[in-house]
């Protein structure tokens, strides 16, 4: 019986991805995940007959791949885009799969890649291209982008929450304080007045008050 099953390949997407994976799952940068090697056996033992990926090098050599444009935060720290690629071949199946750099939902910063944060990036585009290609994880894989799209969408508005921005703003200027410059400098760089400065700082307030009043008119 096995036999006949190898000879037949892969089942369709719809029977792989009703595999039960559970006891598989670990845990990685808070993340689920199922172990490259893991999922490599799993392909054979459902009847795949040749199953490996490899890195995909840039013009250099590198599997590392970047953009020329560099980002800086507000803490002053400078990032890339960065971005790798795997090629995975799974009997007649060969393409490539492509993703960015990331630890769990976060982007690798100049600061912190490694080469293992680049190989964990990796095995995750081989496990992604798997439950896309083949159907094997896809539901364990489309949760986790659902909690990941969620997770961003809380970071995305937390950073325009009128509170926050005052509390940037307010760091900002503070920093510019510890590093000698006084109030009336700061005002002239800014091209405003002292006054004009202090009265900016109290519009978050104001601001925050109007949209309170605003939600209560509509309850």
């Amino acid at each position: 019986m096995e036999e006949t099953k190898k000879q037949k390949g892969l089942p369709s997407f719809e029977e792989l991805r009703k595999v039960d994976l559970s006891k598989y799952v670990k845990k990685r940068d808070g993340a689920d995940y199922i172990n490259w090697a893991t999922l490599i056996e799993l392909l054979y033992d459902n009847g795949a007959k040749k199953v490996y990926f490899e890195p995909v090098v840039n013009e250099n050599g590198s599997s590392l791949f970047m953009s020329g444009q560099t980002f800086t935060d507000k803490n002053g720290i400078t990032n890339r885009v960065y971005e790798t690629a795997v090629r995975i071949v799974i009997d007649d199946l060969d393409f490539i799969q492509r993703g960015p750099v990331t630890n769990g939902a976060n982007p690798v910063k100049d600061n912190s890649m490694t080469q293992q944060r680049l190989w964990n990036s990796q095995t995750r585009l081989f496990v992604k291209g798997v439950a896309l290609r083949t159907g094997l994880g896809f539901n364990l894989w489309s949760r986790t982008e659902m909690d990941e799209e969620e997770k961003s969408f809380d970071i995305d508005i937390n950073m325009h929450d009128i509170s926050k921005i005052k509390e940037r703003t307010q760091e900002a200027y503070t920093k510019l304080l510890k590093k000698g410059l006084s109030v009336k400098e700061i005002a002239n760089k800014l091209n405003r007045t002292e006054d004009e400065v202090k009265a900016l700082f109290s519009y978050y307030d104001t601001l925050n008050t109007f949209e309170k009043d605003l939600l209560n008119l509509d309850k």
